[in-house]
């Protein structure tokens, strides 16, 4: 096929050979079946911000860094420049949890390298050696969507001992290969101890999961996985052997009213006598 013009840099530099074929076009990016020497990859282009249907909302971008205050103050002002720098931010923040996740042993596609908006990574087989398919397009039995299930669950751990929630992860952005499911599509992902709604995202990724595995197999419907992966997390306690149950256990302890009535009238007459004291140090002056 012809070369898409985003592509041309990565031929004449000799990063890709041939673009085979268009993969999918999907609310953030084009994917391209490509060849680099002997090996066949893909390519993810990515849209510009205008052209994506997948805004960055606050939630996703909170705890990303920048490079230094001019940066900063640029992406606060939503400057020409301050939107340029949002938008590497958004490339990056697939990078670099690619590398990190594949590092701990996060069943991800193997990224190569990313430049000009393009991201080089692995491509993803069954089998029979052909493009795997997303878990949504998948039948299978009670006792296979349990397994897949435990699979996913552990490696929704191991992400989260690496530090990463996927934040919008679902049965269309897992893809089942050959040696089981890979994690995909990671341009939202969140540092979870720099972001507020952390303990929300991953709850909601582990209910996406057994929202679509309970239609093969319901019981998974009425478990609690998601606050008991957060509890242990939080704990100190998670660790990528650990053994889930689904459970998690309430705390039962009635609440004192009467303590946290008296703390809130000890702190507003520490208040009150704070600012008697700055008014007495204006008086005197």
């Amino acid at each position: 096929m012809k070369t898409p013009k985003r592509l041309v840099p990565l031929v004449e530099e000799g990063l890709i050979d041939e673009v085979i074929s268009q993969l999918m076009s999907g609310k953030e990016a084009t994917v391209y079946v490509v060849r680099s020497g002997d090996s066949t990859r893909c390519a993810k282009v990515y849209k510009d911000a205008k052209q994506r249907s997948f805004r960055q909302a606050a939630s996703y971008r909170e705890g990303r860094k920048v490079k230094n205050s001019r940066e900063a103050r640029a992406l606060e002002k939503g400057s020409r420049y301050g939107r340029e720098v949002q938008e590497q931010l958004w490339q990056n923040a697939e990078v670099d949890a690619l590398f990190r996740l594949a590092n701990a042993g996060v069943r991800v596609p193997q990224p190569y390298i990313c430049t000009d908006g393009v991201l080089l990574m692995e491509l993803v087989t069954d089998e029979d050696g052909n493009v795997a398919p997303r878990l949504n397009d998948v039948e299978m039995s009670e006792a296979r969507a349990v397994e897949l299930h435990a699979l996913l669950l552990n490696q929704v751990v191991r992400m989260l001992c690496a530090g990463v929630i996927h934040g919008d992860l679902s049965e269309y952005n897992i893809l089942l290969a050959a040696d089981g499911p890979v994690i995909i599509d990671l341009p939202q992902a969140v540092d979870a101890a720099g972001n507020l709604e952390a303990p929300a995202m991953l709850e909601r990724d582990v209910d996406n999961l057994a929202t679509y595995f309970g239609r093969f197999a319901p019981h998974l419907l009425s478990a609690s996985y998601g606050k008991e992966i957060w509890a242990l997390f939080e704990g100190g306690e998670l660790n990528v052997d650990v053994q889930l149950t689904g459970r998690v256990e309430l705390d039962t302890t009635p609440v004192d009213l009467e303590a946290v009535l008296q703390e809130l009238e000890d702190t507003r007459l520490d208040e009150e006598a704070r600012v008697r004291h700055e008014q007495s140090l204006r008086d005197g002056a």
